[in-house]
């Protein structure tokens, strides 16, 4: 028998069949040491193949994945944690006060999308709350973003109609995605409101979001979308991702590199770089190639630090 994962819990997971059923399942253990690198072999979105142990239903296959959305495991460093599989869409809820997202995170977080081929959203939230200077820093970052080929939607999830949304997420199985307090609960209840997913305030002492879901979870929505909630993230490192090849995950980089003088050119320290060129001309964005540069350092670094171990 086969089914679609659609909650993990760390040691259960709750199974949606061909047949339309919900079971529950446990994991085999031979998935716990084949793939040694992973903190969680088994994913939401999961296509997998189940067998009855005695009454109780086991997790014995893990069907190819389309896609998937990685990054580097936070306490694992050598270690990658996959957030969700089988996406068609990725959705990044972006908020620039009450908590703050940076550039930083979300160039991360398109470099990984981007890898693992994975289709992204950005989605500009709490725009009641921003005052004038913050709401013209948010749509400067939207144009840099759009230019390249991102689909933008800018709204407060609390307040606004969210029908642009929701023919973006239609026949797709949506990702939500992004830190704590951003507003990802707020999202699927005003889609889905039967739902009553917890929300919570963002903490005023810290000007951060408090974890409210806990674990990753699929929903069907009534307007013939499905989306994946995951928990808060609060930093996303890259991995298994090399250093050449990063440049590769930054659509304005890829239109250009041809040009440098070198082939192997990593546009950091090189001369005559058609990127640097560009970033100076203004035609590529400095704060996109300042968070490229930081992606350089952070692998070269960690590669350093491995290659012995």
């Amino acid at each position: 028998m086969k089914g679609v994962v659609i909650k993990t819990t760390g040691s259960q997971y709750f199974i949606r069949t061909e047949d339309d059923n919900l079971i529950e399942a446990k994991l085999k253990g031979k998935f716990r040491i084949k793939d040694l690198k992973s903190t969680n072999p088994i994913v939401v979105g999961d296509r997998v193949g189940l067998s009855d142990d005695s009454g109780t239903w086991m997790i014995d296959d893990l069907l190819d994945r389309k896609n998937c959305i990685v990054r580097r495991s936070v306490n694992l460093s050598k270690q990658k944690h996959i957030i969700a599989s089988n996406i068609d869409q990725a959705i990044l809820m972006i908020t620039l006060e009450n908590p703050v997202t940076t550039t930083a995170f979300i160039d991360r977080f398109l470099v990984s999308a981007n890898a693992y081929k994975v289709e992204v959203l950005l989605m500009f939230n709490k725009i009641d709350i921003y005052n004038e200077s913050i709401l013209k820093e948010q749509k400067k970052l939207a144009k840099i973003y759009k230019e390249i080929g991102y689909n933008i939607i800018g709204t407060s999830v609390l307040y606004d109609d969210l029908s642009e949304i929701k023919i973006a997420m239609k026949n797709k199985i949506n990702m939500i995605s992004g830190h704590s307090g951003v507003g990802k609960s707020t999202l699927i209840n005003r889609l889905q409101p039967n739902l009553n997913i917890r929300t919570q305030e963002v903490s005023l002492a810290h000007k951060q979001g408090q974890h409210t879901t806990t674990f990753s979870q699929l929903y069907e929505l009534d307007f013939g979308a499905s989306i994946i909630d995951t928990p808060g993230i609060k930093g996303f490192g890259l991995v298994d991702i090399e250093l050449k090849d990063i440049c590769n995950y930054f659509p304005e980089f890829l239109l250009l590199k041809s040009s440098c003088k070198y082939y192997n050119c990593i546009h950091k320290n090189e001369p005559d770089c058609a990127i640097k060129s560009a970033v100076i001309s203004g035609d590529i964005s400095k704060i996109r190639y300042e968070n490229y540069i930081s992606m350089l350092d952070e692998s070269d670094t960690s590669f350093r630090k491995n290659e012995y171990l």
